[in-house]
């Protein structure tokens, strides 16, 4: 029973790391999954053809009952194409990722007659809404309307959401006040083309469109024009902008920890290395001579009647030595060593081969014997070897 128990325990010791890697391993595919799934059943934010919660689908479905031609576009060469001529379009421009840059930004904001931009970042002020910047975080949870653009009349109050516009100068129009030139809602016109800003995208998800006035605001934001070009960046337009570089997408940091990490590789292996002195000789405490060893396994065999055992430890030397009297390479087969042994000695090769091979000794007379015969055939090669001696005028009796 302890021995079961001791091999068992042997066995998950020798496999225990590759069990508990197996459950690392399990746990973040499963953890990688959880994620994924929820990913998934949240939608792509702001899509129009997405039916998840952060998806916009809702929207463009009402929008499309009313007479509104969507197109939904994912880089800026197809907005231009679905934009056209920019008479009786509206361009919904959503860059949630910052993926355009500053040329981009000016090219699609000057594409269509009218032109949404939601949740625009720093990049997206700068190149579409000069004088307005980021206003915060608003202080309410809803926002009323408080201006004279008929969409906002219409909606009357909208979800705050988490971020608000703010702007001094006098060509926008403010909507939806928060207190101190911020608002939720900013829209200019110049020379016949109207750049609308909201600040949060909250109103335009389906799972929060159908809260206060947001979905009265978005109809009527996005339904002015008989054709709405949804317009989403994807990576294919940071392709068309050029590819960054491996140096230029690394943070400043990466490189000095690099560095420093292989400083203090290299100064642990110095100072935890091993260093090799010179050979020094050791006082054994005891000096066993080769004879008792040998004696000592003679006996061990006898004790167990291993006459085999004993019988091919005799013969792996005697093979070793014969090989080597004959001159053959060490690579040589037994085979091999028989062929030329019963050549040089005029004996039957299988008579050498039951010596060096088959013959099995069953009685410690027999193991004796074939010792005996291993001899006699020994020195029978180095006798038929041998330059000085003549040629053996008898045969060698196995």
């Amino acid at each position: 029973m302890s021995t079961e128990v001791g091999a068992r325990r042997s066995l998950w010791t020798r496999g225990r790391f590759w069990v508990i890697a197996g459950v690392a391993v399990a746990i973040v595919v499963i953890i990688l999954m959880l994620v994924r799934g929820i990913a998934d059943v949240a939608g792509r934010p702001f899509a129009a053809d997405d039916a998840g919660p952060a998806g916009s689908r809702a929207l463009a479905q009402v929008l499309q009952g009313r007479g509104v031609d969507v197109r939904i576009v994912d880089t800026l060469a197809e907005a231009t194409s679905a934009v056209g001529d920019g008479q009786g379009a509206t361009l919904l421009l959503i860059d949630a990722d910052g993926l355009l840059d500053a040329s981009q930004l000016r090219r699609a904001g000057a594409l269509a007659e009218s032109t949404v931009v939601v949740a625009p970042g720093f990049e997206a002020l700068d190149a579409l809404a000069t004088g307005v910047r980021s206003g915060g975080a608003p202080k309410r949870d809803s926002l009323d309307a408080r201006c004279s653009l008929r969409p906002a009349t219409q909606a009357g109050s909208i979800t705050a959401g988490t971020r608000t516009l703010s702007s001094t100068d006098d060509a926008w129009t403010g909507c939806f006040p928060d207190g101190g030139n911020r608002y939720g809602v900013l829209q200019a016109t110049d020379g016949g083309h109207t750049t609308t800003l909201i600040a949060d995208g909250a109103l335009l998800r389906n799972d929060t469109i159908t809260s206060r006035g947001d979905a009265a605001l978005a109809l009527g934001v996005l339904g002015t024009q008989p054709r709405l070009v949804w317009y989403l960046p994807t990576l294919a337009d940071v392709a068309v902008a050029g590819k960054p570089t491996v140096a230029e997408l690394t943070p400043g940091w990466v490189t000095p920890v690099l560095l420093l990490a292989a400083a203090v590789f290299l100064a642990a292996a110095v100072w935890r290395g091993r260093r090799f002195g010179p050979l020094v000789v050791e006082n054994l405490p005891v000096v066993v001579r080769a004879g008792e060893t040998t004696e000592g396994r003679a006996r061990l065999y006898a004790r167990n009647s291993a006459r085999l055992r004993a019988a091919d430890a005799l013969r792996i030397g005697a093979i070793g030595r014969i090989a080597s009297q004959l001159g053959l390479p060490r690579a040589a087969d037994v085979d091999q060593i028989c062929l030329s042994a019963a050549s040089v000695t005029r004996t039957a090769p299988d008579a050498i081969r039951g010596v060096l091979l088959t013959d099995e000794p069953t009685t410690d007379a027999a193991l004796v014997a074939l010792s005996d015969r291993l001899a006699a055939l020994e020195r029978a090669v180095r006798e038929a070897t041998s330059t000085s001696a003549p040629p053996p005028s008898r045969r060698m009796d196995p």
